[in-house]
C-alpha cells in the first residue's frame, strides 16, 4: 500500500475506541501472620490487609472475618509490600551469544523472550520494575497493562542516551564498512555529542513513548569497548539532559562507574547514580548534597565477576573489565551505606537472570546493610525514586501490591527467596503451592 493510501487510514485508526481497562478483581481479606511496616523498617503481628477494585481498603490488626469477602490464609507468612526494581532489562538475558544474537534476532523474538522474563520477575515478588534500556519495554509496559501478559508495572527508559563510541553506542563494535553502510546514529538512536543533540534525544524519548531517561554518563563493562568507567558526558550535556527531562515530567538515571563521569552526573542532576563502582568520597559527597539516589546492582556486579572467568563467555575486549569492575559493587555499595547515601533497590536483571532479582536482597545484607534497610530500598524508598505516593506501603488507599513469604526475612535474609504469594493491584498471580513454571 503506498504512503498516500495508509494516510488516508489514519483518521479511522486514530478515531478507534480505546481497548476496554483490566476489570478490577474481586475483593478479598489476606490473613497475614506478619507485616513488614516499610515506613518503619519493622515486622508487625498478625494483621488483616482488605483488598478492594484494586486498593487497600484498610489494614487491621488481628486476623479480622469480614462478612462477604473471600480471605486467603497467609498465616504462616510474612507480608509486604509488592517489591520494585529500580534497574532491569526485560528484553534481554546475558548468554555467550548476546553479541552476535543483534545481527540474527528480530524485534519480534526479544519480545516474546520479554514476556518470559516479565513473568519470571513478576512471580519472584516484582510488582513494579524501571527498565533501564530496550526498545522493547515500552510496547511490554503496554501490554501489561491491557491485561494481555502478566508481568510488573513497568517504568520504560526505551533506548539509553549515549555519545559517539560510549555505552549504548549501537554502533560499536561494527567493522567501517558496515558502519558507512548504516550511516552514523544520532539523538533520534540515543547518540549525542552536543547540548542540543542532548535536548533532541530526550524529546525523541518523549515521541517513543518513554516513562524516564536513561543515560550512560561512563563506559560499561558489557559494551564492546575497552573502557569501562571513562567519563562520556560533559555536565553541560547533562544539565541540558536533565533540564529537558523536566519539561516532560521525566526523572534522569544515570548509568556510571568510574568516578570522574558519575561526578559530572551528579553535578548535572541525575535523580539516580547505577553501579556507582569507583564511587568516591567526593562523589558521595555531592550525592548528600544533592539528595542523588544510589541504585547499586550488586547481582549483575557479581554475575558479571563470575561469569569473567568462563572462556568464551564474554567477547575478549569485555573480561578484563568483567572481572575488574564486577568484583568491586558490593564493596562500593557497603561503603556508600556507611557514609549515609541514600540507597535504593536495583538489579540489572537481564544482565543476570530474570526472576532471580530477590537475590540482590541477600548480597546487600552481605555488605553490611541491614535487612530492614535492604527491604525498604524495593519498597518505600523505591518509590520515593519514581515519585510515586501510592504504593510502597501496605496502608489504607494505596495499591493493592501485596506478596508474602514463608519466615521472617528480618531474622533470615534469604525467607525473601521463597515468596510464593503476588498480588499485583489487587489481583492474584500466585499462592501457596502453586507451581510456577520456568
Amino acid at each position: 500500500m503506498r504512503l498516500p493510501a495508509l494516510l488516508a487510514l489514519l483518521p479511522a485508526a486514530l478515531a478507534a475506541p480505546a481497548l476496554a481497562a483490566v476489570p478490577p478483581a474481586d475483593p478479598v481479606a489476606l490473613h497475614c501472620g506478619k507485616l513488614f511496616d516499610a515506613r518503619g523498617g519493622t515486622l508487625l503481628g498478625p494483621h488483616t490487609v482488605v483488598v478492594r477494585d484494586g486498593r487497600i481498603e484498610r489494614v487491621a490488626g488481628g486476623h479480622e472475618d469480614v462478612p462477604g469477602l473471600a480471605s486467603v490464609d497467609l498465616r504462616g507468612h510474612t507480608c509486604s509490600p509488592g517489591w520494585t526494581d529500580l534497574h532491569v532489562h526485560l528484553g534481554s538475558e546475558s548468554s555467550p551469544q548476546s553479541y552476535s544474537e543483534g545481527f540474527r534476532l528480530d524485534d519480534v523474538d526479544y519480545a516474546f523472550r520479554a514476556v518470559g522474563y516479565a513473568r519470571k520477575t513478576l512471580m519472584a515478588g516484582f510488582t513494579s520494575v524501571r527498565d533501564l534500556g530496550g526498545d522493547v519495554a515500552p510496547h511490554l509496559r503496554d501490554a501489561i497493562n491491557q491485561g494481555r501478559v502478566d508481568g510488573p508495572r513497568i517504568w520504560a527508559a526505551g533506548k539509553s542516551i549515549a555519545t559517539t563510541g560510549g555505552h549504548g553506542d549501537p554502533s560499536n563494535g561494527f567493522n567501517d564498512a558496515l558502519s558507512h553502510l548504516i550511516g552514523p546514529p544520532g539523538p533520534t538512536e540515543g547518540v549525542i555529542n552536543s547540548i542540543d543533540d542532548a535536548r533532541q534525544a530526550v524529546r525523541q524519548r518523549y515521541k517513543d513513548g518513554s516513562d524516564l531517561i536513561k543515560i550512560t554518563a561512563t563506559g560499561g563493562v558489557l559494551s564492546y569497548a575497552a573502557s569501562g568507567d571513562a567519563p562520556q558526558f560533559t555536565v553541560d550535556e547533562v544539565r541540558a539532559v536533565v533540564e529537558t527531562a523536566k519539561d516532560y515530567g521525566y526523572r534522569v538515571a544515570a548509568h556510571a562507574h568510574g568516578e570522574e563521569g558519575m561526578y559530572r552526573a551528579v553535578e548535572g542532576g541525575v535523580t539516580t547514580i547505577e553501579h556507582g563502582t569507583y564511587m568516591s568520597d567526593r562523589v558521595m559527597s555531592l550525592m548528600k548534597q544533592r539528595g542523588t539516589w544510589y541504585v547499586p546492582t550488586i547481582a549483575a556486579g557479581r554475575f558479571v565477576a563470575d561469569k569473567a572467568k568462563v572462556d568464551g563467555y564474554f567477547p575478549e575486549i569485555v573480561r578484563p573489565k568483567a572481572a575488574r569492575i564486577g568484583a568491586l559493587i558490593q564493596e562500593t555499595a557497603a561503603r556508600a551505606y556507611d557514609n549515609g547515601v541514600k540507597i535504593a533497590f536495583g538489579t540489572d536483571s537481564g544482565v543476570g537472570p530474570h526472576g532471580e532479582n530477590a537475590r540482590e536482597f541477600v548480597y546487600m545484607v552481605e555488605a553490611g546493610i541491614p535487612a530492614s534497610v535492604a527491604l525498604q530500598s524495593a519498597t518505600v524508598r523505591a518509590a520515593e525514586v519514581l515519585g510515586i505516593a501510592d504504593q510502597g506501603v501496605l496502608a489504607a488507599g494505596t495499591r493493592a501490591d501485596v506478596i508474602a513469604m514463608p519466615g521472617d526475612p528480618l531474622e533470615d535474609i534469604n525467607a525473601v527467596l521463597q515468596v510464593d504469594f503476588v498480588m499485583k493491584d489487587g489481583r492474584i498471580h500466585r499462592r501457596p503451592g502453586d507451581g510456577v513454571e520456568g
